[in-house]
């Protein structure tokens, strides 16, 4: 299973973001105290996050709660990463939840985090004329290579509203 998390995210249009992408891609949100927003219905709904009630997602105190609760494989985004996101197996072989760590708008994941697993540190290539994208664009772009080494999982491949053949009618 695949599952976002949020360290202490600041602003409520990123998260609004990437909940509707965890809906689109059924993937489990976790969200890291503190926030830098009001976490709440009206709030969120201000933000896009009109998938609410689709969403399956866990608030923690802290990121020892987090850790405590969650057993399973942690990738680590940072700006700081020697590795690109698709140097790793997102395949899952193991059948183990695979957990992408995301950092606060401001200032990423502390380095203190960081330093438990190197090994896990990466980064998504880009050239040295921005300090870094924005994460719920970021968390578009990790979630879906996941997602295609694992074959879109029970994705759907074709549009389910209009109909399969919407463009030959």
């Amino acid at each position: 299973m695949n599952h976002i998390v949020l360290f202490e995210p600041e602003i409520p249009q990123n998260t609004g973001n990437i909940m509707r992408t965890c809906v689109a891609t059924n993937t489990k949100l976790h969200l890291i105290k503190p926030f830098g927003f009001v976490l709440d219905d009206a709030h969120l709904k201000r933000s896009g996050v009109n998938y609410i009630d689709k969403l399956e997602y866990y608030v923690y105190e802290n990121f020892a709660e987090f850790k405590e609760k969650n057993p399973g494989v942690y990738y680590y985004f940072t700006r700081y990463g020697h590795k690109p996101h698709t140097s790793f197996n997102y395949e899952n072989l193991d059948n183990k939840d695979l957990y992408f760590i995301f950092g606060k708008e401001s200032t990423g994941i502390p380095k203190s985090i960081l330093q438990e697993d190197l090994e896990h540190c990466m980064r998504i290539p880009m050239t040295d004329k921005v300090r870094a994208l924005n994460v719920s664009n970021s968390v578009a772009i990790v979630i879906y290579e996941a997602l295609r080494q694992q074959n879109y999982n029970d994705l759907l491949l074709e549009e389910p509203h209009k109909g399969a053949d919407f463009l030959e009618r």
